[in-house]
């Protein structure tokens, strides 16, 4: 990844199993309780092993919106940040605020653990129904807005399929975009 400093140079989008990552916190899609579920969630706990779902039991679950961190046992990675989104009612539920919220609070909590490279799943896009296409903007705007307060910080992306990767691609494209002309027009305005 390049280390030039700008929040587009640390973040960035593969495909693939995250599982296998090894970085200092992989984010499960988690529910409410904590407890071992399917999709993302079931793979972690999976390769994680048992100790996982005890140390999850303790926690006391996890609101929607929010982040709580647990240690990765077998993982490569050291940590889990189990974030809860929102299950989606068709968008007039708030959904797009929770899901912004899980993404930066997992940020919050990486930073206060001291954690420098953290990858996301694309929560809530499965069985919990938002739509992929919404949410992948959503994420990358929110872990974005988060890394600008956390300058040591790295963001993955981590896609199980290519249509998921591709979104989440477009999104962080269409982020430079907006960057490159939000500054182009602070230049012309003379603000630095």
């Amino acid at each position: 990844m390049v280390q030039d400093g700008t929040v587009k140079s640390r973040m960035r989008v593969v495909e693939g199993d995250i599982t296998g990552l090894d970085v200092d916190a992989i984010v499960n899609a988690a529910n409410g309780e904590l407890h071992r579920g399917g999709g993302v969630c079931g793979a972690i706990h999976r390769a994680a092993g048992p100790e996982l779902e005890a140390e999850c039991s303790r926690l006391g679950g996890c609101a929607t919106g929010d982040a709580k961190i647990t240690g990765g046992y077998r993982l490569k990675a050291r940590h889990v940040i189990h974030a809860v989104g929102p299950v989606w009612r068709g968008g007039g539920a708030g959904e797009d605020a929770l899901l912004a919220s899980c993404y930066r609070r997992s940020i919050e909590v990486a930073a206060a653990h001291g954690l420098k490279s953290v990858a996301f799943p694309a929560i809530s896009t499965g069985i919990y129904g938002f739509p992929p296409e919404r949410a992948a903007p959503i994420a990358v705007r929110a872990v974005a807005e988060a890394l600008e307060r956390h300058p040591e910080m790295e963001a993955i992306f981590c896609c199980f399929g290519r249509d998921s990767a591709a979104l989440h691609e477009r999104a962080l494209a269409a982020l430079e975009h907006r960057s490159s002309a939000r500054s182009g027009s602070a230049d012309e305005a003379g603000v630095r």
